[in-house]
């Protein structure tokens, strides 16, 4: 009897590990799985100050701490930038201050020099014709000059022969010397006229000489306004720096590391956050080559994290890499002499995570997955 109850006792223990076996090598046949798994993201970026440098005065978030785009999460010291811009600033009130007066200046030249240089050629032009109406009056008295001296000698003539009297040879030399006299004040006007004349034509030669200067004022407001223009986009350039004295995060996320500590020294570029953004995360899979067969995009894949045991995330397959990991390795094989040892080759297999709390995942976890094959 005895012998019998454990004759069944085996048969039933055969049946039930051939059973176990069967589901166990269907398993293997129907799922490719592996235990290379690690949790990876598309957004992990280490961010800092990129143009500015300086001593880290504020660091807001920490590891594991979750940041928001646009939030500021880290300063540095903005002393020197701000006291850059406000010499900046200083420089431009100080030239335009400086152009404004060389406007006024400007102004109030160009009225007196057109004003001087319109009086100048009216009078120029006035000299010129009272010039003429006496050269004319000049001509006239000195024709009737020769008529008088004529008569005059004349009569002097007549005189010493006794034929006319003393007076209308006196008379004649009467007439002779008063237009003689009127001959000599015009010429006298006329010389005055020259002299006048002469003085309106240097008036106008200055006026003309102080326009320079009119353009030399208009010159100096030219390069002012070009220096103020390149101080403005060096006014931008340094408002840009001391904006940038505050590290903005760049996108919603979670500090996944800090690089340094307040009172650090810091350059343009170097990082002082790593930020993981949550729902870039995926799984990359280093499946062996062995149990590719029947993996394709698309498939369902079901993975368990290390740290998380009794939770299954279920996800698709995303990406099969054309390569395998070795090709990328910094040292790769070389086996251009025929010796090497063979070794199985892992192909990255990237898994997106369709169902289960994505926000309990970390960069870095590694796990087990089992991915379905299509027959």
């Amino acid at each position: 009897m005895k012998r019998k109850i454990g004759i069944v006792t085996i048969v039933i223990l055969l049946i039930i590990f051939s059973f176990l076996a069967f589901k166990w090598i269907k398993h293997r046949i129907d799922y490719a799985v592996t235990d290379a798994v690690f949790v990876k993201a598309d957004e992990l970026s280490n961010v800092g100050f990129q143009k500015v440098s300086g001593r880290v005065i504020k660091l807001y978030k920490d590891l594991g701490d979750k940041v928001k785009k646009g939030e500021v999460i880290a300063e540095l010291d903005p002393t020197d930038y701000a006291l850059n811009v406000q010499n900046i600033k200083a420089k431009i009130e100080s030239l335009e201050a400086t152009k404004e007066q060389l406007k006024i200046q400007l102004a109030r030249t160009s009225e007196e020099l057109n004003i001087n240089y319109s009086m100048s050629e009216l009078s120029a032009s006035e000299v010129e014709k009272k010039k003429q109406a006496l050269q004319k009056q000049l001509a006239q008295v000195q024709a009737q000059l020769q008529l008088a001296k004529r008569d005059k000698d004349r009569y002097e003539n007549l005189l010493q022969q006794g034929v006319i009297p003393r007076r209308t040879y006196e008379e004649a030399d009467t007439r002779y010397k008063v237009l003689k006299e009127q001959e000599e004040s015009l010429k006298k006007n006329l010389e005055e006229i020259a002299i006048s004349h002469e003085r309106s034509l240097k008036g106008i030669n200055l006026s003309r000489i102080a326009f320079l200067k009119e353009k030399e004022l208009q010159a100096q407001i030219v390069s002012i306004e070009k220096e103020i223009e390149s101080l403005k986009r060096q006014e931008e350039i340094a408002e840009n720096d001391l904006l940038n004295t505050k590290l903005i995060a760049p996108f919603d996320g979670i500090v996944a590391k800090r690089y340094v500590s307040v009172g650090d020294v810091v350059g343009p570029g170097s990082p002082i956050y790593a930020l993981v953004k949550p729902n870039s995360m995926y799984v990359e899979v280093l499946l062996e080559e062995s149990k590719l067969k029947g993996v394709q995009k698309g498939c369902i894949a079901y993975v368990r994290l290390d740290a998380y045991p009794d939770k299954i995330f279920e996800g698709v397959v995303e990406e099969i890499s054309p390569a395998s990991a070795a090709t990328f390795a910094l040292v790769p094989r070389d086996v251009s002499a025929g010796e090497f040892t063979k070794v199985v080759q892992r192909i990255p297999v990237k898994i997106r995570i369709t169902k289960g709390d994505v926000s309990l995942m970390r960069v870095g976890m590694g796990g087990e997955v089992e991915i379905k094959r299509v027959k």
